[in-house]
């Protein structure tokens, strides 16, 4: 009676092209940068090196720095992450939640500060029953994929904010 062989996992017992892509994935995994796991104290160069080039790199007061990824138009996450005047990590904030947008002033905040609180929006919009643009952005509110609609006069001056939910081609909800 002839045994068969129990199946060897690993990279050298994948034919070609699978090992490759394989290799290639873990480099990839190994590579990406989770602003999250981001340990205060780190230098702000370490943190640029792994994250990348941000978004917008915005002054604070006392000489620290803001470094802003954003991840729309695609993702619903923007991060804040600032660091003191001696260019170390003191914190990490994703910015893009239904409270910040909550926080935006009507008649008071312009595009300047939207885009310096929330960086630029996944889509630039208009519709008929508004003079102005319309900023919108991809949230995550508890779980549920929706957005955020800031009302911005042709002075560049919010006027509303509006939420609804998103709802994808394939969405069930449909």
């Amino acid at each position: 009676m002839m045994r068969t062989p129990a199946p060897r996992f690993g990279l050298r017992w994948m034919k070609g092209g699978a090992a490759v892509c394989m290799a290639a994935l873990a480099l990839l995994l190994a590579g990406c940068a989770v602003p999250e796991w981001q340990e205060p104290g780190t230098p702000q160069e370490q943190i640029e090196k792994s994250m990348g080039r941000p978004t917008l790199a915005l002054p604070l007061d006392g000489g620290g720095m803001r470094l802003v990824y954003s991840r729309q138009p695609a993702g619903q996450q923007v991060y804040h992450m600032d660091f003191d005047a001696r260019r170390r990590l003191v914190r990490v904030q994703q910015v893009l939640t239904p409270e910040k947008f909550q926080e935006l002033r009507n008649g008071e905040d312009g595009k300047d500060s939207v885009y310096r609180q929330l960086g630029p929006p996944a889509r630039f919009e208009k519709v008929a029953s508004f003079d102005g643009d319309i900023w919108t952005y991809r949230i995550l509110d508890n779980g549920i994929r929706r957005q955020a609609h800031v009302h911005i006069d042709p002075a560049g001056v919010v006027r509303r904010v509006m939420f609804t939910d998103e709802v994808l081609n394939d969405d069930k909800r449909r």
